[in-house]
């Protein structure tokens, strides 16, 4: 019965083929928009994790700065109240921490034979390459031999050996910074950008204490990069640090701190919210779009009980009861939504590819980003096919054989 059922509905969909597809093309569209849109919002979402993830896991962050100054709160990074010593004694005594990483930084115009290149010069230690999940494609990358004797020694990232070298290997070869020659001692695997834009491999690594000393000439620290052993003793380790450096800084009572701990963690689960919450509203969006073919498959399917109604008739005098005649325009209307959910998946999953490929936007397919929308599409096409059904079926069979 069902398979003959089935067999009907296709016959009248085939009997009208303009009519059908016209009444598909909501649900096609609608499907095709969910797939489209949500792919979209998991691609930002994706984009955004990744970008935070390449800066490290379960990462805190230290910076100077951010303490009021006559009522005007600076920005973090902006003072000069971080040194080694807070480093190091952080590392010494907060618990559940892997690898303590100070950092300085300061553009350079870096040269490099008759090539020249301006870029960021980071002065670094060991645990930096550890903490931001750096990996050396050939040489080797600083030691604490080169923090110990101010070594001038760089580590180059791709983005810089492509600007200054081409093609050659620049492993052993001298650039100069500020005028002064450093001696090339690897270089660092790609990473490419972050989601921001900024191209992490445009950078060069030196030794902190040589960066310090003999190119910026200071004592203190531009940050401190902090990677907890388990995520979660973060909210411990940040309380411990604040404190930490409180005593140490001499800060009491109700002062506001001279430093600024962010907790990376919070940051990401944060803009994942924020991203989950973009990719509902861009589903909504398409859900609309689902929404108008459920009513364009109403609407034709009560033209249909209206054209079919001696039909119906025909078929009551025959013997066809109340759930046979329902079943029938039931399976019509799902009939309707199911094939506007294959075209959809289709529509949305070369949109999806396009936006990908021509377009500025990342783009990520998942399994549940298709399977939904095709389900929502069958459900709306059995709701929105109840009431037609459900009158087809009311029908007076001697009313319906009298109706012209």
């Amino acid at each position: 019965m069902l398979k003959e059922s089935i067999a009907i509905a296709l016959r009248a969909l085939l009997a009208n083929k303009l009519r059908s597809i016209l009444t598909m093309l909501g649900i096609i569209i609608g499907v095709g928009a969910v797939i489209s849109m949500v792919s979209i919002g998991m691609g930002v979402r994706e984009k955004v994790q990744s970008s935070i993830a390449s800066l490290g896991s379960n990462m805190l962050i230290v910076s100077p700065g951010a303490a009021s100054s006559q009522g005007v709160r600076s920005a973090s990074g902006s003072s000069i109240t971080l040194s080694l010593e807070d480093a190091e004694y952080i590392k010494k005594m907060v618990q559940g921490i892997d690898y303590v990483a100070p950092t300085v930084s300061k553009q350079y115009q870096i040269i490099a034979g008759n090539q020249n290149w301006t870029t960021t010069v980071y002065g670094i230690t060991p645990e930096y390459m550890a903490i931001k999940s750096l990996t050396v494609g050939s040489g080797s990358f600083v030691s604490q031999q080169d923090i110990n004797s101010r070594n001038r020694v760089a580590v180059l990232g791709a983005t810089v050996v492509e600007n200054l070298f081409g093609e050659l290997n620049p492993i052993g070869q001298n650039i100069r910074i500020n005028n002064t020659p450093y001696q090339i001692i690897g270089i660092l695997d790609s990473k490419g950008q972050s989601t921001m834009g900024q191209d992490q491999d445009d950078i060069i690594l030196v030794p902190l204490t040589t960066a310090q000393e003999r190119l910026l000439g200071i004592t203190y620290l531009n940050s401190i990069s902090i990677q907890v052993t388990k995520l979660e003793g973060m909210d411990q380790a940040q309380e411990q640090i604040t404190s930490l450096l409180r005593q140490r800084h001499k800060i009491s009572g109700t002062k506001e701190d001279d430093f600024t701990v962010r907790n990376l963690t919070s940051i990401m689960a944060m803009m994942t919210e924020t991203t989950g919450t973009i990719t509902l509203f861009l589903g909504c969006i398409g859900a609309i779009s689902l929404l108008v073919g459920g009513i364009g498959i109403m609407n034709i399917m009560m033209v249909s009980v209206t054209e079919r109604t001696r039909e119906i008739g025909i078929r009551k005098a025959l013997g066809a009861t109340y759930r046979d005649i329902m079943l029938q325009f039931l399976i019509e209307s799902v009939v309707i939504g199911v094939l506007g959910g294959i075209f959809g998946i289709a529509l949305g999953i070369s949109a999806a590819f396009a936006i990908s490929t021509f377009g500025s936007l990342q783009t990520v397919l998942s399994a549940i980003s298709i399977l939904v929308p095709f389900g929502v599409s069958v459900a709306v096409g059995l709701f929105f096919g109840i009431y037609p059904a459900r009158k087809a079926a009311l029908l007076d069979p001697i009313e319906a054989l009298r109706y012209e």
